[in-house]
């Protein structure tokens, strides 16, 4: 097996994955809990610790069985993936048609620690929409390597939404790489708040003029967890616009990392590269971790990136008080603000919904 990546890696040095080594994972076990599926007339595709179960998918007929494809680029859990990988899917939606909406669910449990490699591949022709909304959830001790291949055709547009909701006690590692040709985009979107340790590394290649490609997060964590968000845009063709808002809040003990890097070829004139990361935290012991780069050999471009780190605004509390809102109340209502402005990014109505949903119910466990 491929070593797992170390602090004195460059790329990992905000991320400590010796909890992880720490762990003998096994063979996921056959059975597992059933999902609780939220209620989205949508097709689904459902796996159960890693392998597809038919019973619970409903029919989206741009799926095909898994078959194997080449890895590319360094990642080191890509590689991992690689090596490892039994299951996955492989969509693939023809040049014009617009396949709609596709739920993607994976759902872990057992009683003695497990590690699956899921390997899956969208390819999206000329033209072509998607919008994919991946829901991973589990209880228990397990580590779910995900790995996904995306091709976006001249044209095309893919929306890839995010909820990372594992157990606790589980670690996630998720490894994108994304190819976007010209007049195409890429919108993407994860909101993490399970797993013990999390990690969700994008590599997105601009490819073609106009290309576009929105990398957003809001990570939301308690406790001792940590979560890691990292990309890199790499604008290879004139007139390509990007953006990154990842928005953090985290209590107890927790960390988040964001780490953000745009790459400006010399022939990627007109670049439009932004970049800005928000974080909130609630107590003394949290913290965020931020690291923007710019790799620019272009001389006729616009990129700017920004960073707030931060606690409550004390005089926002004092007004609300003053109001007679009591101080319990008055900090949740700046909370929540903060958090509805973590969903701007997600453009489709059921997903924003569903995040929603979910949002409320973190605030309430703490």
């Amino acid at each position: 097996m491929n070593a797992l990546p170390t602090r004195k890696l460059e790329a990992w040095r905000y991320t400590d994955l010796r909890p992880l080594s720490a762990i003998s994972f096994g063979t996921p076990p056959v059975a597992a809990t059933a999902p609780d599926l939220p209620d989205l007339p949508f097709p689904r595709l459902v796996f159960l610790n890693g392998a597809l179960n038919s019973a619970l998918s409903t029919g989206f007929t741009h799926a095909k069985p898994f078959a194997p494809f080449a890895v590319r680029g360094t990642q080191p859990m890509a590689l991992i993936n690689a090596e490892h990988a039994g299951e996955g899917i492989n969509i693939e939606i023809p040049a014009g048609q617009d396949a709609g909406e596709l739920l993607l669910v994976s759902q872990a449990s057992g009683t003695a620690p497990f590690a699956f490699h899921p390997r899956h591949r969208v390819k999206l022709g000329q033209g072509a929409k998607l919008t994919l909304i991946e829901l991973d959830k589990g209880e228990g001790t397990y580590w779910q390597n995900a790995m996904f291949e995306v091709e976006v055709g001249q044209g095309a547009k893919f929306q890839h939404f995010r909820l990372q909701q594992e157990s606790t006690d589980a670690f996630n590692t998720t490894s994108i790489h994304a190819d976007i040709a010209g007049d195409a985009a890429y919108e993407h979107f994860s909101l993490t708040l399970g797993s013990k340790i999390s990690r969700t590394e994008i590599e997105a290649n601009l490819l073609g003029q106009n290309a576009l490609a929105h990398l957003n997060a809001a990570q939301l964590l308690g406790g001792t967890q940590h979560g890691d968000f990292t990309t890199i845009i790499r604008h290879k063709a004139p007139n390509c616009p990007s953006r990154q808002t990842v928005k953090s809040v985290l209590a107890g003990r927790a960390r988040g990392v964001f780490q953000g890097k745009i790459e400006v070829d010399q022939i990627a004139q007109k670049t439009d590269g932004y970049q800005m990361s928000q974080a909130l935290l609630l107590s003394p012991d949290a913290e965020m971790d931020i690291k923007p780069e710019l790799q620019i050999f272009a001389d006729d471009v616009k990129c700017s990136h920004g960073a707030t780190i931060g606690a409550l605004d004390e005089e926002q509390v004092f007004y609300l008080r003053s109001r007679g809102i009591p101080e319990a109340d008055a900090r949740q209502i700046l909370i929540r603000a903060f958090l509805e402005e973590a969903l701007e990014p997600v453009t489709h109505d059921a997903s924003k919904a569903l995040f929603e949903e979910v949002l409320e119910s973190w605030w309430g466990r703490q």
